[in-house]
């Protein structure tokens, strides 16, 4: 069995079985709510993941619906696990909850394609370029602690287990200079470095190509590596990120990054369109 590392997943995954086992029981919330002496309330906030439940009320819920013995006693260590903390949440100060809650699904992942439209994915960026789109989009004076953590979120490329990430990139992405032409011209060549990583595919999406069906903006569609725990598509704009997790979203977000992988220069195409703009740089 696939051993969950991320609490914000193990929280996920504790929220949707008790949702689950709780239908199965035959149980309304107010009833179930009721039985384990919470308000209907709690228990909602609970199965919507904006509580964590504490390993006693996990064990309790689970008598409750009838779930003993092994299966139960996993559940239970599930939701300790749950409880603990994410490197992500060190950074807590910046980084806004709706970004941590994606950070750590985003820890947890098997895959993840991405279309950019504007910049480089934040995996993808040096301390320079991430240093510099702060400046450009945030109030805050102090950016250090914002780029420190998203060069740790780089690791999940290089670690024992990378994640695979499929990368469509806006041709604007590679000439939007940002920062020094120094600073710009190392993106780039860092951009070119991951094409050696075997985890890492890196597409540029031509204007040649026309329009497209992403040109409302850029998306992130994330598969797990248990089957128990269901892709996301996540969404960011200037003030906030959105998670969706109907199975309808991840359907259709998943065809528009095929669809853009096709219209496409080919991995191998869109290095040397890099390498070519990394010369043009003085």
């Amino acid at each position: 069995m696939y051993e969950l590392r991320s609490p914000t997943v193990k929280r996920r995954r504790i929220a949707k079985e008790l949702a689950t086992l709780r239908e199965r029981a035959g149980l309304t919330r107010a009833a179930a709510a009721k039985a384990l002496d919470m308000s209907p309330g709690n228990l909602g906030r609970i199965e919507n993941r904006e509580i964590t439940a504490r390993p006693v009320v996990v064990r309790a819920a689970l008598a409750l619906y009838g779930v003993t013995g092994d299966d139960a006693e996993a559940l239970v260590e599930l939701a300790r696990g749950a409880t603990e903390r994410g490197w992500w949440q060190n950074y807590g100060d910046v980084l806004p909850d709706w970004f941590g809650f994606y950070v750590g699904l985003e820890e947890e992942a098997a895959s993840i394609a991405t279309y950019e439209s504007e910049i480089v994915p934040g995996l993808f960026q040096t301390a320079d370029y991430a240093r510099e789109i702060f400046r450009l989009t945030t109030q805050d004076s102090d950016i250090e602690p914002k780029v420190a953590a998203r060069l740790r979120r780089q690791e999940i490329l290089t670690r024992a287990d990378p994640v695979e990430v499929t990368a469509v990139l806006n041709e604007a992405v590679l000439l939007r200079p940002v920062g020094t032409a120094a600073q710009f011209r190392a993106q780039l060549e860092h951009l070119a470095g991951l094409f050696e990583l075997p985890n890492v595919s890196i597409q540029v999406l031509p204007f040649a190509a026309g329009g497209h069906a992403a040109m409302t903006g850029p998306f992130m569609v994330i598969k797990f590596p248990d089957a128990l725990d269901e892709p996301i598509v996540y969404l960011d704009n200037f003030t906030r990120g959105q998670v969706l997790e109907e199975p309808e979203h991840f359907t259709a977000y998943q065809d528009v990054h095929s669809r853009l992988r096709k219209l496409s220069l080919s991995p191998e195409e869109s290095l040397d369109r890099i390498r070519v703009l990394i010369s043009t740089i003085g």
